[in-house]
């Protein structure tokens, strides 16, 4: 559905949620007519080998009839494509995972709060910000490894040539339980009552804002669980309303389909894929994964904003209406206008979502700040403190 299809609804709830209409899409059959450049379908997802695609790609014109192909696998596809030995060099991969354990063991001795987006806290061992630390701690390594042709081939083809990459390990380790299953960034990381706050048409536009991705850092036999998909289930419209409901729950369990991979091996997928981590069932293998999350270049505001300055002249303002008898509706748009509405980009290590998807906005500590009536100082104090958080 395109987002401005005529007769789209304005806007959902979860009273659109319907499991029947959910079905009807995710039970169709990949076609592998409309994957010509892969080696073959399984479990309903177009598995590509790289040498072949690196083949096909050599020329402009092959190289945008693969991105299309691509486009559409991630679109009106499955909604998934894995791409077979991505990676060819395993000392690259090796000399990466290194350095992604020794910031592991570095982080596990510091201590500290390990929130996580879809599991319990402290089930897997997780290194936010991987990007950027592995770039200062192993720069040789980190420009071997995201000089990946396969990578840039998939995140061009999806988001254009200015995508913007960031980086999470994770590392689920023997009998380490599943995730429940979710939708992504951004629309996913929003609870049912915010996510019905959006428009359907933003519904529509967020899963193009992103791309999902996982590179194999070992061998991930099925026991050692792999993630879980449910190909086609991009294509849900209230699918953002719909993931935690326990009847989609529960089809998710009974119809997932499960992958194994290799080391090298690259996965990517439409952020709006029905996903789940699965649960690791073997006796000695610490499933590690560098999870890549590719963003629009076009997320992003025109201009630069002091917003702690402008909460700080505002807020005295907002003291002063709300005794006065200024309502909530009106004290809460001054508040979306000034203060920052969005608790990402951050940095999870210091500002992780425990307690939640995400971590508290400028504008819920701004909010909460109001409805408490707190003092100037404490209010420019915590913001201060949040501001440091989310650095790098």
């Amino acid at each position: 559905m395109s987002l401005t299809d005529a007769g789209s609804r304005a806007w959902l709830s979860e009273d659109d949620c319907d499991l029947e209409s959910f079905r009807s899409l995710v039970e169709q059959r990949t076609d592998p007519g409309e994957h010509p450049s892969a080696e073959g379908i399984e479990q309903n997802v177009p598995l590509y080998d790289s040498a072949r695609l690196r083949d096909l790609t050599g020329t402009p014109e092959g190289r945008r009839a693969v991105q299309e192909e691509l486009v559409r696998a991630l679109l009106d596809g499955p909604g998934i494509v894995v791409l077979q030995r991505a990676f060819t060099d395993a000392a690259v991969v090796d000399r990466a995972s290194a350095a992604f354990d020794a910031l592991i063991e570095e982080e596990r001795a510091a201590g500290g709060a390990r929130g996580d987006h879809f599991a319990a806290p402290g089930a897997n061992d997780r290194v936010w910000n991987a990007l950027d630390k592995m770039a200062v701690r192993e720069p040789e390594a980190f420009a071997d490894y995201y000089a990946n042709d396969m990578l840039a081939l998939v995140a061009e083809a999806w988001l254009g040539p200015a995508y913007q990459v960031t980086s999470q390990i994770n590392v689920v380790n023997p009998g380490g339980a599943a995730q429940q299953v979710h939708r992504d960034y951004h629309l996913g990381f929003l609870t049912q009552e915010q996510a019905a706050a959006y428009p359907a048409h933003v519904h529509r536009l967020s899963p193009v804002l992103t791309l999902q991705g996982a590179v194999a850092h070992c061998d991930m036999p099925v026991e050692s669980g792999p993630t879980l998909y449910l190909p086609h289930s991009q294509k849900y419209e209230p699918g953002y309303l719909a993931w935690r409901r326990p009847e989609f729950v529960a089809y998710f369990d009974d119809h997932h389909v499960q992958l194994p991979l290799l080391k090298g091996d690259a996965v990517f997928f439409n952020p709006a894929l029905f996903h789940a981590a699965g649960r690791n069932r073997s006796a000695d293998i610490r499933r590690m994964a560098n999870l890549l999350q590719v963003s629009s270049a076009f997320g992003r505001a025109m201009e630069t904003v002091d917003r702690e300055a402008m909460v700080d002249a505002v807020f005295p303002v907002l003291l002063r209406r709300k005794a006065e008898g200024a309502g909530e509706d009106w004290l809460r748009r001054v508040v979306t206008v000034m203060a920052e509405g969005y608790p990402f980009p951050t940095n999870l290590d210091l500002d992780p979502p425990v307690g939640g998807l995400a971590p508290p906005s400028q504008a819920d500590t701004v909010r909460q700040a109001v409805a408490e009536e707190w003092a100037p100082g404490r209010l420019r104090q915590e913001l201060r403190a949040g501001a440091k958080r989310r650095r790098s």
